[in-house]
């Protein structure tokens, strides 16, 4: 096992149940920040900040320094050569104000994170929706707009799933039911991972 995933159900025992989609949704990011992919995140409320959270530990170091290779620190020069940390693009649709206040004024309020995803995603992305409900109208409508263009999608959310489970290819059900224990998994969840990401690309 993973060592990160080690003490992650070893502090958490009850989220061994979520090892397996744990490990799949880290491979999946592997394999889409391999191959130069990307992903996005939405999510409401507090799952927006989570949203914003994650990708923060995504683009810069997280328990690493991260430098940047070699190459690029000739190229930059000094001191921004050495200042940079190598990152991981993670897009929080959370953000855009402009963007997202217009088109939920001008179309459609629970339309805004598909409109977002059909114009920044494409096939081997991922996008991560992150819904202590599982039901959450605007995550879902994303999510169709994903599957259609062939990214694949992770799901965080609570013990039932919700309508998220039958839509996501991954969906990382934590063991609780009320908002605010659901969100106090999912942080430890998404640490875990970045964790695991950041031993994989920057050891």
């Amino acid at each position: 096992m993973n060592p990160h995933l080690a003490r992650l159900t070893e502090k958490f025992p009850e989220l061994d149940r979520c090892q397996s989609e744990i490990e799949r949704a880290f491979l999946a990011m592997k394999d889409c920040f391999a191959a130069g992919g990307k992903i996005l995140l939405c999510g409401n409320g507090g799952s927006a900040a989570d949203c914003e959270h994650w990708s923060g530990e995504l683009m810069k170091g997280f328990l690493k320094k991260r430098p940047v290779p070699e190459n690029w620190r000739k190229k930059l020069g000094e001191p921004l050569g050495s200042s940079l940390q190598a990152a991981l693009p993670a897009i929080p649709l959370t953000g855009f104000i402009s963007f997202s206040t217009a088109f939920a004024n001008d179309v459609a309020p629970e339309l805004v994170f598909a409109q977002a995803v059909w114009a920044l995603g494409k096939a081997g992305d991922i996008l991560v929706g992150i819904s202590t409900s599982g039901e959450s109208r605007n995550v879902l409508q994303a999510f169709r707009v994903a599957r259609a263009k062939g990214m694949t999608t992770l799901g965080l959310t609570g013990e039932s799933g919700g309508s998220l489970v039958q839509v996501a290819d991954i969906c990382i059900r934590v063991p609780a039911k009320e908002v605010h224990r659901v969100q106090e998994y999912h942080l430890p969840v998404y640490h875990a991972l970045s964790s695991m990401l950041e031993d994989e690309f920057f050891s």
